[in-house]
């Protein structure tokens, strides 16, 4: 049987399927995809989750999956959720499982001097990466620092990159909010703090990676130009985010929310704030209560170390080049961006001026060329928008639009999104035919255990190329290069 939402469904608008507020929704959810999409991705959990979150408090405009998205914790993976700070007496609500448990997972491109025909041995330089950049699920392997380091990084993430003795690598404007977010204080716990102490320049497992990539394809010359990206030219993209600390951060703040609620014919009810949620992963507290400021201060503090931590690995990364390649090499950043965060941001919804807390979960800014005011480039061209697809199929990199705003709060896909469950692809994917399939393709691929490679099969994933159109066709970014994988490390 269908379920009831398909019963609202507006299809009017290129690329999105809208499903109209309905029942205890306060807002539309759309899906950036086709019905025959839809039908086909795993089993239609991940549009129950939008339609609850269209139920948060505060929740205003549009709750929206881009074309990436799947099943997750209480919000989809790729899903864009916006609330009112000013609603009621203590504004909207913020929700840490909206936000996500790896708080500022993103990725960092590079842009490297040389083509794919001036390394010399790429088997090689695959394998001396390996050793230099830790990947797997433990948190060992970082950077040696101390509590006092730590706790500078927490404060300032890249503002403090001269305390842990790590170059930058990035001009100013080409790393999301300047890779700093000003915090009150740091109040994350101990055991999270512990379990960032050992873990400063470290991939983590699942879909983190370090990927060399060869621009393969040239979408839109005028801008790749005034990137100073060229055909052929060797990438490389990071993925990562706060490790385990961020975890930590999230799981502590869940919990907290969780325990104030109490179940109520099939609902979850916060009776001191008049709460009252179809899923309790979705507990939530309003942004200017105690718990609302306390969240938010600790998320930040998190996506500070996050942004630390990619610039480390990126460090690393620079470190194992020069070693294999001699002095000549040179490394400059493309863009680094944020996924799984909350922002205070300024939008106009249904013709109103309206300063609202984002939710992007497993989803990307792509903002517009008159929002990029800090770097002259991006203003004229739009934000970078990095997309990593899988590591047999490639990547893109797009780019917002050039001026306006689009009419997801300014958001895109994140990578190309799960097409089948982590579970069901170990049961399906033979590890090693996926090893051989991509040796075949002259894909070098380091992964951590070979679950890796079942996991993270490039079947396993959309293809991106089709969300990428999707992203395009509903007019929240622009297509600009195309990149094929040279080597990859995984965790």
């Amino acid at each position: 049987m269908e379920p009831e939402w398909m019963n609202h469904v507006d299809t009017s608008t290129p690329g999105v399927v809208r499903i109209k507020a309905f029942g205890k929704m306060k807002v539309d959810a759309a899906l950036i995809a086709s019905m025959e999409e839809i039908k086909s991705y795993q089993d239609g959990r991940g549009p129950k989750q939008l339609l609850n979150a269209a139920q948060l408090p505060g929740i205003v405009g549009t709750a929206w999956g881009m074309a990436d998205w799947h099943y997750g914790y209480g919000l989809p993976i790729g899903g864009v959720v916006a609330t009112d700070v000013n609603h009621g007496d203590q504004g909207g609500s913020i929700s840490p499982g909206a936000v996500g448990f790896d708080i500022n997972c993103g990725v960092r491109a590079v842009a490297l001097n040389l083509s794919v025909d001036e390394i010399p041995n790429l088997t090689k330089l695959a394998s001396r990466l390996n050793g230099r950049i830790p990947a797997g699920g433990s948190g060992k392997g970082g950077i040696n620092i101390n509590s006092q380091q730590l706790e500078s990084v927490l404060r300032g993430g890249l503002s403090e990159l001269e305390t842990i003795d790590v170059s930058s690598y990035h001009a100013k404007g080409s790393v999301e909010s300047d890779g700093s977010f000003e915090i009150d204080e740091v109040s994350i716990s101990e055991r999270a703090k512990n379990r960032g102490l050992r873990a400063l320049g470290t991939l983590g497992s699942g879909n983190h990676f370090l990927e060399l990539q060869r621009v393969s394809e040239i979408a839109d010359e005028e801008t790749s130009k005034a990137w100073g990206v060229e055909s052929d030219q060797v990438l490389a993209m990071i993925h990562s985010g706060s490790r385990g600390l961020g975890h930590q951060v999230c799981s502590d703040h869940i919990h907290q929310l969780e325990m104030r609620l109490k179940q109520r014919d099939g609902a979850w009810v916060d009776e001191e704030w008049g709460y009252e949620l179809p899923d309790r992963q979705l507990a939530a507290a309003p942004i200017h209560s105690k718990q609302g400021q306390a969240y938010l201060n600790d998320m930040k503090t998190a996506a500070n170390y996050a942004f630390a931590n990619r610039a480390v690995l990126a460090h690393r990364l620079f470190l194992g080049l020069k070693a294999e390649l001699g002095d000549a090499v040179d490394m400059t950043t493309i863009y680094d961006v944020s996924h799984n965060i909350a922002k205070v941001e300024d939008h106009k919804i249904h013709g109103a001026n309206c300063t609202c807390i984002v939710h992007r979960k497993g989803a990307t800014r792509a903002f517009s060329g008159d929002q990029m005011k800090d770097h002259d480039v991006f203003k004229r061209t739009g934000q970078p928008v990095l997309v990593p697809g899988d590591m047999g199929r490639g990547s893109w990199i797009m780019a917002g639009p050039a001026n306006g705003q689009n009419i997801a709060f300014g958001s895109a896909c994140h990578g190309a999104g799960r097409a089948m469950s982590r579970t069901v692809a170990r049961k399906t994917i033979d590890p090693d035919v996926q090893k051989s399939v991509l040796d075949e393709q002259g894909v070098i691929v380091h992964a951590a255990t070979k679950n890796i490679l079942s996991e993270e099969a490039p079947s396993a994933y959309k293809n991106v190329d089709n969300v990428i159109a999707n992203t395009y066709a509903a007019n929240l970014a622009r297509p600009v290069i195309r990149l094929e994988p040279l080597a990859v490390i995984k965790g």
